[in-house]
């Protein structure tokens, strides 16, 4: 019981394992582990033991740490271009609304708004930031595939470009912390990968 996990809905769990010791023989540059578990139905699991399920995959692949801080680095650029060019929306919108005062003593009337809806609104993106997602989602899709060779550029982003699919993204690529990500689009790119 101790070792139970569920999952309401369709998540992937990310974590990174740096090997002092178990290094693939054959390479020179310094690699690291991506460990993955993903689930595409709801699962409960309370006996690790006696647990089978065709919902359940689970898997690793070694990639060279070089190219994750890199794509780390652009994916945190890109975070911040998104987030500049939601408050530079957000800027027009509210400069376009009408500004209702109360009463006599004239204070702005504001309805907060949630932060949450934010994240997860659909961003619409300028030709600028369209090319720097296609150009980080090529690369996370190189560094997943298993010829990365073949994997060749996108030319259409794959899925709605939030705040949050940014976000889970450049968690993901952080070698020092794992991430899961229940994001449907964003999930089911990363596991067609």
């Amino acid at each position: 019981e101790s070792r139970a996990a569920n999952a309401s809905d369709k998540e992937i769990n990310i974590q990174w394992y740096i090997p002092s010791l178990a290094k693939p023989s054959n390479d020179t540059e310094t690699k690291v582990l991506l460990l993955y578990a993903y689930n595409t139905k709801p699962v409960k699991i309370s006996s690790v033991e006696m647990f089978s399920s065709m919902s359940v995959f689970s898997g690793c692949l070694w990639i060279p740490l070089a190219r994750i801080i890199s794509l780390q680095d652009k994916l945190s650029n890109l975070k911040q271009h998104v987030e500049m060019l939601m408050q530079s929306s957000k800027s027009l919108s509210l400069a376009s609304e009408s500004i209702s005062f109360l009463g006599e003593s004239e204070t702005l009337k504001q309805i907060p708004s949630k932060k949450s809806q934010v994240n997860i609104a659909k961003i619409h993106l300028d030709e600028k930031t369209e090319e720097m997602v296609k150009r980080c989602l090529s690369e996370v899709k190189a560094l997943l595939s298993l010829v990365p060779a073949l994997s060749l550029p996108l030319t259409e982003i794959p899925f709605d470009v939030t705040l949050q699919s940014i976000a889970s993204l450049e968690d993901m690529f952080n070698a020092t912390n794992g991430c899961i990500i229940t994001e449907e689009s964003l999930f089911n790119w990363i596991i067609s990968l």
